[in-house]
């Protein structure tokens, strides 16, 4: 008998299931085989394969996702999974009320094709939460292969890494890597999520050589993560480390007296606030690109950010309530009207101002209503025995890194950073089978 779609299913997903009294094929058969593959292929390849590899993988993915829902009845929806389909909805308005509507709808094509990860990813860990073991060792391993590359590029020739030595700004003549991926930043960008993840995975996993697999993804990305120096890598890194340690550290002291209970993690993090003051001083190469955050627009990176934000927020006081449309092509048609002279931009150069660009003030209360109901989602767990309990907070550890970083960069939407957040976001969505997004 055909399970009937929950009662509180959206009307836009009531179309899963409707081939499910049909025989299953041998592709179909296999979903879960094949979905991991896939989406195996497409983690590990991240940094490695070209955009257009990327483009089919991802494509696959949705397709697949696409197939998997035509045999599967919806469920329940969740407050993640709600909150995204609110994010869609915006999306498809501004796309419709866009100033350049065919440039937004190629944006919101990208949405949806991401969106196809994230429902398979979600399914493939409710179907077999095996998997999620399998995905990050995937990651791990073109993460892990990224941060050799990047460490290699200080022994190779110095003539390619001095052209992201600025001149005009107060580090100039730091050498910054960038690994596979051509941009230190995006290479910051690509390691951040990954490495409270790495540090769950040595925890998590059984065995000497998957642990020392997840201790060399640990060091060797962090170790490559501040030879990019990029400012936003290094916060990003802080708080995405920082947060995982202190999430760990709540959960094992729960059982604690209550005055040790909350005495101990602010303890911790005076210790680290100091440790991080002492390098800041003491550490050259440290206190020069910290220096650089404070110099204001005496700092070229930092005049450059800061023009950018003042053409967005132009952008944003015209079309405050419906925005522009998604996708970098519709913010390039529109951003020449609004820039000044000479600061040419892709990006808004911040997520909650892309928000805005975008969606205008429905996109931005979008995303921080996922924000908070992924925070919601993770802190159940603290206290949770459950098989994701630990990937939950490694899931939020990451996001609180990428948020971090995002402030005041939009590396987030390059396809190599955001596949791993999608990975955050459906491993929330499952992490417990007793609330509403398991």
């Amino acid at each position: 008998m055909t399970q009937a779609p929950a009662p509180s299913t959206p009307w836009l997903l009531r179309w899963q299931g409707l081939l499910a009294q049909r025989s299953a094929g041998p592709l179909t058969a296999r979903l879960n085989l094949v979905a991991g593959v896939v989406l195996c292929a497409l983690m590990a390849g991240l940094p490695l394969v070209t955009r257009s590899g990327l483009t089919l993988l991802i494509a696959a993915a949705g397709l697949l996702w696409l197939l998997w829902a035509l045999r599967t009845p919806a469920g329940e929806v969740g407050a993640i999974s709600g909150w995204l389909l609110v994010m869609l909805g915006v999306a498809v308005l501004a796309t419709g009320f866009s100033p350049v509507p065919v440039a937004a709808f190629k944006g919101l094509m990208k949405l949806v094709s991401y969106l196809g990860v994230y429902a398979l990813m979600r399914q493939l860990l409710a179907e077999a939460p095996i998997w999620w073991d399998r995905i990050l060792a995937a990651l791990l391993v073109g993460e892990l292969a990224s941060a050799v590359m990047a460490i290699r590029q200080l022994y190779g020739d110095t003539g390619e890494l001095a052209r992201w030595a600025d001149p005009n700004s107060v580090a100039d003549g730091t050498i910054r890597v960038y690994g596979p991926l051509e941009n230190p930043n995006l290479l910051a960008g690509y390691l951040i999520p990954i490495l409270p993840l790495a540090l769950v995975a040595l925890l998590r996993w059984r065995g000497w050589p998957r642990r020392l697999f997840a201790a060399a993804a640990l060091i060797l990305g962090a170790t490559a993560l501040f030879l990019t120096y990029s400012r936003g890598g290094w916060l990003g890194m802080v708080a995405a480390v920082g947060a995982m340690v202190l999430l760990l550290v709540l959960r094992q002291t729960r059982s604690w007296p209550t005055l040790w209970r909350r005495l101990f993690p602010l303890l911790l993090v005076a210790i680290a606030a100091a440790v991080l003051v002492v390098a800041v001083t003491q550490i050259e190469p440290l206190r020069i690109r910290v220096m650089s955050l404070v110099a204001g627009r005496q700092d070229s990176s930092n005049n450059f950010r800061i023009n950018v934000w003042m053409a967005a927020i132009g952008m944003i006081q015209d079309r405050p309530w419906i925005g522009i449309g998604p996708g970098n092509s519709a913010f390039n048609l529109i951003y020449p009207l609004y820039q000044q002279p000479k600061f040419n931009a892709l990006s808004a150069y911040s997520v909650p101002l892309e928000l805005l660009v975008e969606g205008g003030v429905p996109g931005l209360v979008a995303g921080l209503g996922l924000l908070l109901a992924s925070v919601r989602t993770a802190l159940v767990q603290l206290k949770g025995e459950a098989a994701f309990a630990l990937p939950a907070l490694a899931a939020l550890a990451a996001i609180a890194g990428l948020c971090v970083q995002g402030a005041t960069d939009t590396i987030f939407f390059r396809p190599e950073v955001q596949m791993t957040g999608w990975f955050c976001l459906a491993t929330l969505a499952v992490s417990s089978s007793t609330h509403p997004d398991a």
